[in-house]
């Protein structure tokens, strides 16, 4: 790129319309636009420092391989793990690639591998120990309809395998319930999940018990003051019960609906009805689950085997 095209203005512009166009045009989670807006300002921060100058707009245009390089070691040495550089790496390429189509070039992104990632298995509960969590989060909480609510939403997460942002998003218009649900993913991908008698009893005495109105386009899962549920509020109740059941620190509400596919799997369901159930886009991430199921059974014969 001719130097004589840069143009003086900050690429921090770029970042900011960066974060407004991941928002409005891509429709991605704000948990997702905050996390690529702020791997794009690292970024500049480390061309500048490693370029010596401000960065221009048009000097986006310039990266190469050895930089992008240098910002994942640099990222690296600050002690972030393969798994999270390997998203850093994939947030500056967006990035990049966004910059160029402002710019009116075709994007040319330059070539780097991602940090080799060690293929981890997630670590399903018993369904003793869920139900245990879920029971007592709903014992313990400040008020009834309050332990009412986590307890059904703890029950939905391991009943049909949501997502935390997937239970908060439902609204009063899932009411009344059925034999199943319709869910908003990722991506705003529309799937429909089983619901179990237990999870659906559970749901409506919340219902009846909760103060506040629930109608209308309101959420299904309404904080104490009657606004939208924060999901953080979720997990630092299952951290508490978690705590008190002296319950591993892998239980986590993401870990339910991890047991929820372990078992479904282990009790003969195919990989492709289980991709359906779970939302993901692609078999590949429903596949680690043969790996967690296989797992659980070499455990069961070391245990159980008279030679093991």
């Amino acid at each position: 790129m001719d130097a004589g095209r840069l143009d003086g203005q900050s690429a921090v512009s770029l970042a900011v319309r960066f974060g407004e166009h991941l928002a409005h045009d891509r429709r991605r989670s704000p948990h997702t636009v905050r996390a690529y807006l702020a791997t794009a300002h690292r970024f500049l921060d480390f061309m500048g420092r490693h370029r010596g100058e401000e960065i221009g707009r048009y000097a986006l245009l310039t990266v190469q391989p050895t930089d992008l390089r240098g910002f994942l070691a640099d990222r690296r040495s600050s002690g972030l793990s393969p798994s999270s550089a390997s998203r850093e790496l994939s947030a500056v390429r967006a990035f990049l690639k966004f910059a160029a189509e402002e710019l009116g070039e075709q994007p040319q992104l330059p070539r780097t591998r991602a940090p080799r990632r060690p293929r981890t298995l997630p670590r399903p509960a018993s369904p003793n120990d869920a139900m245990a969590l879920a029971e007592d989060a709903g014992e313990w909480a400040s008020e009834p309809w309050i332990g009412a609510r986590d307890l059904a939403i703890l029950l939905l997460l391991y009943g049909s395998g949501l997502r935390v942002g997937e239970a908060m998003s439902l609204t009063a218009r899932s009411l009344p319930l059925g034999p199943a649900l319709r869910v908003i993913g990722k991506r705003n991908k529309p799937r429909v999940v089983p619901l179990i008698p237990a999870v659906r009893e559970a749901i409506d005495v919340y219902v009846k018990q909760c103060p506040w109105p629930i109608r209308g386009v309101s959420p299904l899962f309404l904080g104490a003051r009657g606004g939208p549920l924060n999901p953080d509020l979720v997990r630092r109740s299952v951290a508490a019960a978690r705590k008190r059941l002296n319950l591993p620190d892998s239980l986590t509400p993401h870990a339910l609906r991890h047991s929820f596919a372990t078992h479904l799997l282990a009790r003969g369901a195919d990989l492709r009805s289980l991709q359906e159930l779970l939302g993901h886009a692609s078999l590949s991430s429903t596949q680690i689950y043969t790996g967690v199921d296989a797992a659980h059974l070499l455990d069961v014969y070391r245990h159980a085997h008279p030679r093991a």
